[in-house]
């Protein structure tokens, strides 16, 4: 490797990762001197190539890249044969790059998978590797992560596992953050309790008023389509639309049927127009993605946003001048809180590119096994916070945390609960996975058709999208019945289902 490329590719990287830890250090009260006691890079016994190699991974960035810049900077130090090319990419970017490097066969060694690509869809047409071969003692490695995080048919499929969820699942991403000067000016506090959906509105509409054209009420990253869909979602989900997300389509699990025609998914839509037609909404949304609306923000272009606990780390370490504050996501129905469901697994799934070399397939185990120890979730849990928490919860104690991140770690504890399985049901609807298709236009792309006027039917357009899903589960079943699976729709059907508690295994004994 020439020397020269050597060190342009190392000051690019320090600067950005010492310059992120450093203050992301300082804004957690750490003492710099201890940037080098946070990361240690230990052998897992993985065969690293002595020859000069190009490793390269892309995931959605925020929070995340923080670790993995300092992770990286410290990983080439350890060898330094190594050159990482790390792409920290919006979702809508991932989902252009990946299937693309698939096809030409020039994919990262290590990728996050677009969020409309299944894993079953993945492993049908090669994308990506069996960890179990790569990850050095993965027996053991994954033995130490809590139960229900590699769960056959969510992780992986007869009997090799082909994704390693980074990060526990037990957030959602569309919670209330927003400016505290702009609210106040406006009247409200939401700290003295839950806004309802219509007090949402109506703070927008004011703040927009205060704002006279300078600043709105509210902005979102309209141009990153899956926020729509999770908004919508979310605001249906928490007022009682009880689902849990199927392929890329949802399921009611107390009925087994496609929730979409439950009108609470209207009534969420309708919040999203009342703010278009208010004139609440900063103009530009729907030109941009999500990590740009969330930059305008401190900005003081608008008041209020629906996001995810991703931002609070950011905002600290960038904006240290921004007096922001956070809250659970705005209520259609307030006396009836019901908490979001989440399934077994994780989040931030990454995965080991199929046709990555044998060399790099060695140092992406490595990189994993590190992941998985006590260590390793100890600095991402300091590095990363609650934006993305770590899995282990003795972590996330051990960890240097703000208040802040602390306090969303708290709300989630109190608003999010484990949910049905059917594959922990029934093993053999992991089969029914792998059949499954992706429908489009999914809720997603139906909510931005509605909001920007291309769809005006909301409710035909929202049953024509339950019958297109109920239809593909029917036939994903029958393929898979038809392959020997013993599956049928009663398998994703849960009647003692309580959103208000953790599903686990005495609920799956009832049934």
């Amino acid at each position: 490797m020439p020397e020269k490329h050597k060190i342009s590719r190392r000051d690019f990287l320090k600067n950005s990762a010492i310059g992120s830890l450093g203050m992301l250090l300082a804004a957690q009260g750490l003492p710099l001197a201890a940037q080098d006691s946070i990361i240690n890079i230990v052998s897992s016994g993985a065969d690293i190539t002595s020859e000069p190699t190009t490793f390269r991974w892309v995931d959605s960035g925020d929070q995340k890249a923080v670790f993995w810049n300092a992770f990286f900077e410290k990983y080439m130090e350890a060898h330094d044969n190594v050159t990482i090319q790390y792409d920290a990419l919006p979702w809508n970017e991932i989902a252009q790059v990946v299937p693309l490097g698939v096809r030409n066969g020039s994919a990262h060694d290590v990728f996050q998978r677009p969020l409309s690509v299944s894993l079953a869809q993945a492993v049908s047409e090669g994308w990506v590797a069996a960890l179990d071969d790569i990850i050095p003692n993965f027996d053991e490695w994954k033995a130490s992560f809590p139960g229900g995080v590699f769960v056959e048919g969510i992780t992986g499929f007869n009997g090799k596992t082909y994704s390693f969820p980074a990060t526990s699942n037990k957030r959602y991403g569309t919670h209330l953050l927003y400016n505290v000067e702009y609210l106040a000016e406006a009247g409200v506090d939401p700290q003295a309790g839950p806004l309802s959906a219509d007090d949402f509105v109506a703070t927008a509409k004011k703040i927009t008023e205060n704002g006279a054209g300078r600043y709105f009420g509210f902005i979102m990253g309209g141009n990153q389509v899956n926020r729509w869909g999770a908004i919508v979602r979310e605001f249906a989900r928490i007022a009682g639309a009880i689902s849990m997300n199927v392929g890329n389509f949802d399921l009611d699990m107390s009925t087994g049927e496609v929730p979409y025609t439950n009108p609470l998914y209207l009534d969420a839509i309708d919040v999203l127009l009342r703010l278009r037609d208010d004139g609440s909404v900063f103009p530009g949304t729907l030109s941009m993605n999500a990590p740009e609306a969330r930059a305008r923000m401190p900005q003081g272009a608008a008041g209020m946003i629906l996001q995810g606990p991703w931002n609070i780390p950011i905002w600290l370490r960038e904006n240290p001048d921004f007096n922001f504050n956070i809250a659970g996501q705005p209520l259609l129905d307030p006396p009836n809180f019901v908490p979001v469901s989440v399934g077994p697994g994780g989040s931030n799934e990454i995965h080991i590119y199929a046709e990555a070399s044998d060399a790099n397939k060695q140092i992406a185990g490595d990189i994993f096994h590190y992941l998985g120890t006590f260590e390793g979730q100890v600095a991402w849990a300091t590095l990363v916070g609650a934006a993305d928490p770590a899995i282990f919860a003795e972590a996330v104690a051990e960890a240097d945390m703000q208040p802040l991140e602390r306090a969303a770690l708290l709300m989630f504890n109190e608003q999010v609960r484990v949910g049905p399985s059917p594959i922990v049901r029934n093993p053999d609807t992991a089969a029914v996975n792998l059949e499954l298709r992706p429908i489009t236009p999914n809720l997603a792309e139906t909510v931005q058709g509605i909001y920007t006027e291309q769809i005006d039917d909301a409710a035909a357009a929202l049953q024509d999208l339950s019958d297109r899903a109920n239809a593909e589960l029917d036939r994903a079943i029958a393929a898979a019945v038809e392959k020997g699976a013993m599956v049928s729709r009663e398998d994703y059907i849960f009647p003692n289902w309580d959103p208000h508690q953790d599903y686990g295994e005495d609920f799956y004994a009832e049934l």
